[in-house]
């Protein structure tokens, strides 16, 4: 039973089962007391308020006889029929007294737009989104294992105890000896921090790293979320273009105080960063002392080739910094993710975890831990990389057969393909009515610092639409493009 808030005062003149009943009283005034739900028993409040049960039966008679109270047979009380309507009524009435919208700080982002997702894709029948995973290629029986065994010996302290700003030690050790090699990175356990997702670790750098008249160069077209958590450190933010090779080096970073890209997919393009750029943009940076982010989203997903070196693992300096993520894969639904730095930033970003939210859950750091160690992370990847090359082969294909417009080759990675409409496509009206037909595709102009250079630009994604539905989607998807198209056609004519 939930608390009541009623106290009563053991000192006063005032007899217990009046200070009751006029506790009760009050409450039903204001609204307090749900009018559907039963009244807490006379047990329950002589047990909450250390006092006999013949003191609350006291104080409900007299609420009964006065008609605030009735008592249903074998229900239990509630409050009175006749009153429900005023006391809902008057809890409808009440009105803030503060005007919160002078009182909100204006965040340097607003007028940025944000990225949109329906919390109930799964009832769409063509889910063509990037953000959200296949369940059904989720590990469950093996994740319920490990979260049931965090939970004994030797591992229940570490999931249950409050770490303060230190991360499992055995996770840790499982991104180091697992994970990061794969990537060609090598790190020590002080190198490495524990984040709620990847959006943490940029939450952490730009509160860290970032602040009023500091510049950041992100790629154009590029991660929306990133640029809101830049801007909102009070930092400039500037674009660097892209084209098929990843993003174009300038001739400098002179003044740049931090470079965040994706390299392995480009978000949203997914074009792969050359390793010529690759060690040039590390040069620049390196002779301005500009601060590198990289990215790595989904690098486990490329379908043909091997999948090129990390940023990091050619930076001979050391300073690049590193965000990893269980988000594509696992699920973004755990929150979890990782970032491996230099250790004197790492420390600083691990007090700043600190004094936002202590630590990551204990919980389900030891649980993906024994995930990792047991082996069945790893062979779960292996199994949704195979799942997901077909999805992608068979998404190429059929955006060759019903959009014949797009270029077929796209790269051989990521969850999602880069569309690039006629000039005359507006996206926005497209995801409109691809919604109404049960079809969900993400608009490109928002990935734009000018949002009018992406108005024929949007984004399918496969991860989550199971691959019986890609062609039949993929058909309406076709079908609502062209309707559009020649609606803007017969219009000029």
């Amino acid at each position: 039973m939930p608390r009541t808030l009623i106290e009563v005062d053991r000192n006063s003149d005032e007899p217990l089962y009046q200070q009751v009943r006029r506790a009760i009283e009050h409450g039903i005034a204001v609204g307090m007391f749900d009018p559907l739900h039963r009244l807490p028993s006379s047990r329950e409040l002589s047990e909450e308020l250390g006092v006999s049960r013949n003191t609350i039966n006291l104080a409900y008679q007299e609420l009964i006889a006065e008609g605030f109270v009735e008592s249903q047979e074998r229900r239990g009380l509630f409050v009175n029929s006749e009153m429900r309507h005023q006391c809902t009524a008057q809890e409808r009435s009440t009105t803030p007294h503060i005007d919160w919208s002078r009182r909100i700080r204006r965040c340097p982002d607003a007028d940025v737009p944000h990225v949109e997702k329906r919390t109930d894709w799964y009832r769409y029948p063509y889910p063509f989104l990037a953000g959200q995973v296949d369940v059904g290629a989720f590990p469950a029986r093996s994740w319920a294992r490990c979260l049931r065994d965090a939970l004994f010996h030797p591992h229940v302290y570490y999931s249950l105890q409050d770490s303060v700003a230190c991360d499992d030690p055995m996770l840790v050790d499982m991104i180091r000896r697992h994970l990061l090699p794969s990537r060609g990175i090598e790190a020590a356990p002080e190198e490495i921090l524990v984040t709620v997702g990847s959006q943490q670790g940029l939450d952490l750098l730009s509160r860290v790293l970032l602040g009023p008249g500091q510049q950041v160069v992100v790629e154009d077209p590029g991660y929306l979320d990133a640029r809101h958590i830049f801007l909102r450190s009070g930092a400039d933010v500037v674009g660097c273009p892209v084209d098929q090779a990843g993003v174009r080096p300038p001739e400098s970073f002179r003044g740049t105080d931090l470079l965040y890209l994706t390299p392995s997919h480009h978000h949203p393009t997914n074009a792969t960063l050359s390793i010529g750029r690759r060690r040039q943009l590390l040069q620049l940076a390196a002779e301005s002392g500009t601060v590198v982010v990289e990215d790595d989203y989904d690098s486990e997903f490329r379908y043909q080739g091997r999948p090129t070196p990390a940023l990091k693992a050619l930076d001979s300096t050391g300073d690049a910094v590193y965000l990893g993520t269980f988000s594509k894969f696992l699920s973004p639904g755990l929150r979890l993710g990782y970032l491996v730095g230099p250790a004197p930033l790492v420390a600083e970003l691990r007090q700043a975890r600190r004094y936002v939210l202590r630590h990551p859950p204990g919980h389900l750091q030891r649980a993906l831990a024994l995930l990792i160690e047991s082996g069945e992370y790893l062979r779960s990847l292996r199994r949704y990389r195979t799942k997901l090359m077909r999805k992608w082969i068979a998404t190429c294909e059929m955006v060759d057969r019903y959009l014949p417009w797009q270029e077929s080759v796209f790269p051989p990675g990521g969850v999602s393909l880069w569309m690039t409409g006629p000039s005359e496509l507006d996206c926005r009206p497209l995801v409109e009515r691809a919604e109404q037909r049960g079809i969900l595709v993400e608009p490109g102009d928002i990935f734009f610092l000018d949002r009018d250079e992406g108005r024929h630009h949007f984004r399918i994604g496969f991860s989550a639409i199971p691959l019986r539905a890609i062609e039949p989607g993929m058909r309406r998807l076709g079908e609502v493009v062209e309707e559009l198209l020649e609606g803007r056609r017969a219009a000029a004519r």
